[in-house]
């Protein structure tokens, strides 16, 4: 190609131009003014808005926001810590079924309990007291007192005791005594079983014949569960959801909390 020409190339066509569809102009009565609101301070209503964010909820709810957001925050100790691992829905179903059955009798049970044996009495028939039946013996003292004479089979906590400093030694205790415990959740669940509002903790201390392959089933996998693996259950890291939803590979996850559990062991 010689120099100082230009190809010559193909010219594109236009773009055909876009008929605009003429808007039929909306007929506006005079008579209507337009009266814009003005939203400023001290103007009009303001429009209703999503104001969670300055509610001043119950001190309760405050509360349990705080104590979880300083639970991801914090290295919590190994005493508090044990407190997040409850026991499994099966097992706790099967050992609430149990616990039903022996239940401590209510006011009106008393009540009946008594006035038939009043009437027993009056009637010449002689008052002979009654052996007492096996029950769920309740409350933190008893508990205790139960643990360190080694009267107790089996132990229940709750895991949601507020202050935590009431049952914080009872697992450490029931370790050392040998006693099997265990850790469920709900203190308004032991409370229903006990006939309170909310119960520490309950222990089974004698049951009948018929329910004593049921309790060995149960203080065997509660064993399993807590006592055999004390330290463990201790040191247990509960990482944040968000965690497990992020798409890592199952292995590496395993690595990753294997490092920070030999971390939080040996700081």
């Amino acid at each position: 190609m010689p120099k100082g020409k230009k190809a010559k190339g193909k010219k594109v066509a236009p773009a055909p131009a876009v008929v605009k569809k003429q808007e039929a102009k909306k007929v506006v009565n005079p008579l209507f003014e337009k009266r814009p609101k003005n939203f400023g301070i001290g103007q009009d209503i303001q429009p209703k808005r999503d104001l969670t964010r300055f509610v001043k909820w119950p001190r309760y709810i405050r509360l349990q926001r705080q104590r979880s957001i300083l639970y991801k925050r914090l290295k919590v100790p190994p005493a508090i810590n044990q407190f997040t691992q409850a026991l499994d829905r099966q097992t706790a179903t099967q050992l609430l079924k149990l616990a039903h059955k022996y239940r401590p009798e209510n006011k009106q049970e008393k009540k009946q309990r008594l006035l038939a044996r009043a009437e027993q009495k009056a009637a010449g028939k002689g008052d002979a007291p009654t052996k007492r039946p096996p029950v769920l013996r309740a409350g933190i003292n008893t508990v205790t007192t139960l643990v360190e004479n080694k009267k107790a089979q089996l132990v229940v906590i709750a895991h949601d005791v507020d202050p935590i400093e009431l049952v914080v030694f009872l697992p450490a205790l029931c370790r050392k005594m040998g006693v099997p415990y265990c850790i469920i959740k709900g203190k308004a669940r032991l409370g229903r079983l006990v006939h309170r509002k909310t119960c520490t903790s309950v222990a089974f201390t004698q049951v009948n014949p018929e329910d004593k392959g049921a309790l060995a089933k149960l203080v065997e996998a509660v064993k399993t569960n807590y006592n055999d693996r004390y330290d463990e259950v201790r040191f247990s890291v509960r990482l944040a959801l968000s965690f497990y939803t992020v798409n890592i590979p199952r292995t590496e996850k395993f690595d990753m909390v294997t490092s920070v559990y030999t971390w939080m062991c040996y700081t």
